[in-house]
Formats: structure tokens, C-alpha cells, sequence
């Protein structure tokens, strides 16, 4: 009975050591490039009141209770919602918006796990084209560490960007 004892706590151990040792902070990113203008992709993001037509998330709770606040876009325009578990609760704020190149957001969450993150997007011209990228980063406290050792948080976010991203394609292309 002893020997499982100390296996346990050799494994708990061994579990905090590996997540004392991941970075502080993390990042995740993913890119499209449009076919059209970058004041046409800028503008579906730079105003939430666009973002039902191509967040991943907003579909995910019909009944989601949303509330705009500030600005009807660019910086000071802020968007909070309250939805069902695969929502949770959270809020976003624009806190730059150049245009048609970069927009920065601040993003918590409260429900179901509270973070506090910052979304970035960018948008480079070319030709008739436009290449966006969407990047979330932030801090990486000691438990969200421990999480990260068992999901990957890049591939669980990322393929909610990637079908973002292709939302927003189809919407900047129509």
C-alpha cells in the first residue's frame, strides 16, 4: 500500500515539475489570406455588431445573452456575453483599431475558467488579396499550466480560428 503512495506522489511531483517548466506565457495564431479589399475584411472585424456572421462561437448557444457597450466600433467598442457551458461568460474590448492593418482586443473571461488574454488581428494588403491573421496571447498561470500538459490548447483554439478565419472569407468574398 505504501509503494502506490509513493507512486502517486512520485507522479504528482513529477506533474508539477513539468508544468513549473512550461513558458509563462502562450500564443496561439493562425492565417488566410482573402480576395478581397482590407477596408472590407477590417470593417466585419473592427465592429462586433459583424461578428455573428463569422465567429465560431456565436453559434454555438442561439440563446446567448450579448450587450454592446461603447464605441459602435473601433476603440472603446465592447461586446459581453453570457451564454451556456460552451460559451461561458466573458467580455471584449477594442483597445487600438488602425485601419485597415491592425486591430487589438481585450478579451476575459469569467465562465467557465477565468482568463484574461489579448486577441490581435492583422491584416496585410496584396494585390487583390488580403492575408489576416488572428493571434490570442497572454499569461499562462501555474494551473492553466498543469491543463496544457494534458489538451493542447493550440489545437483545441486553433480550429475554432481556422473556421473563423474561413467564416470570415466567405462573408469578405460575398
Amino acid at each position: 500500500m505504501l509503494t502506490i503512495v509513493y507512486v502517486v506522489a512520485a507522479i504528482i511531483v513529477v506533474i508539477l515539475i513539468l508544468a513549473a517548466m512550461r513558458p509563462d506565457t502562450f500564443r496561439i495564431e493562425r492565417k488566410i489570406t482573402i480576395k478581397a479589399a482590407p477596408e472590407k475584411v477590417y470593417g466585419l472585424i473592427d465592429d462586433f455588431h459583424h461578428w455573428a456572421a463569422w465567429s465560431p462561437w456565436e453559434k454555438l448557444d442561439p440563446a446567448m445573452n450579448r450587450s454592446f457597450s461603447g464605441a459602435g466600433s473601433g476603440k472603446g467598442a465592447g461586446y459581453a456575453w453570457q451564454g451556456n457551458k460552451k460559451v461561458g461568460r466573458g467580455s471584449m474590448e477594442i483597445l487600438e483599431s488602425s485601419s485597415p492593418a491592425k486591430i487589438i482586443i481585450k478579451l476575459d473571461f469569467f465562465e467557465p475558467f477565468e482568463a484574461h488574454n489579448t486577441a490581435q488581428f492583422d491584416l496585410a494588403h496584396s494585390g487583390d488579396e488580403t492575408a489576416v491573421t488572428w493571434a490570442m496571447f497572454g499569461p499562462s498561470p501555474f494551473m492553466m499550466k498543469i491543463m496544457h500538459l494534458f489538451m493542447n490548447m493550440d489545437k483545441m483554439v486553433g480550429k475554432d480560428f481556422e473556421e473563423g478565419l474561413n467564416n470570415l472569407k466567405m462573408n469578405a468574398e460575398k
